[in-house]
């Protein structure tokens, strides 16, 4: 339970009681990274709900991307963002890393995170009705999966930072917690097309671990953030498509 409630505390801004650090448990909490994403999925679903009979589909849209950002407080966009930056910077290797530790905001990230926004903006006027519903159950539960794979994946880049704690105490046994928790969600609520969806958040997970390793050395608490984003944006334009294709096939599997 402790740990649950350090996976909310890290992943929300849900109001929600004080805790004394444990880094043990902290480090463990990845097991429910996948039950949390299922959370905040079931809060933006129920919100989904209350403004269709309030807004046309446009401001629905946007106030679901808005939505999505109050609820993590922005805290996997910050990521995405420095990795944006250091990533695409050109730079060696340390000082990558050191553009990923400045606060301030660059060029790239600045259009990365605006490109990322107007995807799902875009894929939520896309999706409607109960298709949007158990798409916003399933896929935040899906991208904080791939953050536990990429934990266990791949080692951590910097001698220190919260996210040393998760690769620290983060195995085998905490990832197949993570696994059951998101196949049980995607499976049950998505039938078939979970499966898959839970194949496309691991392959793309363990391709981007491995080229940002390659040039950062491992992963950090940053490049978390950008997989869960990542994952994200890439879910969504994946049911998108499968809708776009064959309305009909998504309607038997939904």
């Amino acid at each position: 339970m402790k740990s649950l409630l350090f996976a909310l505390h890290h992943l929300t801004r849900l109001p929600l009681p004080s805790l004394k650090f444990d880094e043990i448990s902290c480090g463990r909490s990845t097991a429910f990274f996948p039950f949390a994403g299922f959370i905040l999925g079931g809060i933006l679903a129920l919100f989904a709900i209350a403004i269709r009979w309030v807004f046309p589909a446009p401001a629905q849209a946007s106030l679901l991307v808005v939505g999505m950002v109050v609820l993590t407080g922005g805290i996997h966009l910050d990521g995405f963002m420095d990795s944006v930056d250091g990533l695409f910077s050109g730079r060696p290797r340390e000082r990558k890393l050191e553009i990923m530790r400045d606060s301030r905001t660059g060029a790239f990230g600045v259009i990365g995170v605006t490109c990322l926004l107007l995807l799902k903006y875009s894929v939520f006027l896309g999706i409607s009705g109960q298709n949007l519903i158990k798409t916003l159950l399933v896929v935040p539960a899906l991208s904080r999966w791939g953050m536990s794979i990429a934990v266990v994946a791949f080692p951590y880049a910097r001698p220190e930072g919260l996210g040393k704690i998760y690769a620290l105490y983060t195995g085998n046994k905490e990832l197949a917690w993570a696994t059951v928790f998101a196949a049980v969600i995607a499976v049950v609520i998505l039938g078939v097309p979970g499966i898959f969806l839970m194949f496309l958040a691991g392959a793309v997970t363990c391709l981007v671990g491995k080229a940002i390793t390659k040039e950062l050395g491992g992963l950090t608490g940053d490049t978390y953030g950008f997989i869960n984003e990542l994952l994200e944006v890439l879910l969504l334009l994946a049911v998108l498509s499968i809708i776009y294709i064959e309305p009909s096939m998504i309607t038997n599997w939904f």
